[in-house]
């Protein structure tokens, strides 16, 4: 079970991604087939494989198994640059984004 919900998981943040199984193995520095082979249910990636997967789809392990929705890139990368603000910045954007 636990392995069937990983591949579709995998194979769908690849579709919203758009781009190829081959490609996608070729961009994690690994042989052609390799996603392929994980989301036909062949193989499962290795822990520091699957830290790269979630690198490259930039999301969080926990982000990867989480039920719901993950949040998009551009919202993660909107949080990063929130948390780096001091402060004063960050609850003048915050009071910005309450009176939209």
């Amino acid at each position: 079970m636990f392995e069937d919900e990983f591949c579709k998981r995998l194979t769908q943040l690849r579709m919203e991604k758009g781009v190829s199984a081959r490609d996608m193995s070729l961009s994690l520095g690994q042989s052609e087939a390799y996603i392929n082979r994980v989301e036909n249910k062949k193989m499962l990636p290795s822990l520091t494989v699957f830290f790269y997967i979630c690198e490259y789809f930039n999301i969080t392990p926990a982000q990867f198994f989480a039920d719901d929705n993950p949040p998009s890139a551009e919202l993660i990368e909107a949080l990063k640059k929130l948390q780096s603000l001091d402060d004063k910045k960050r609850e003048h954007i915050l009071a910005v984004i309450k009176d939209l």
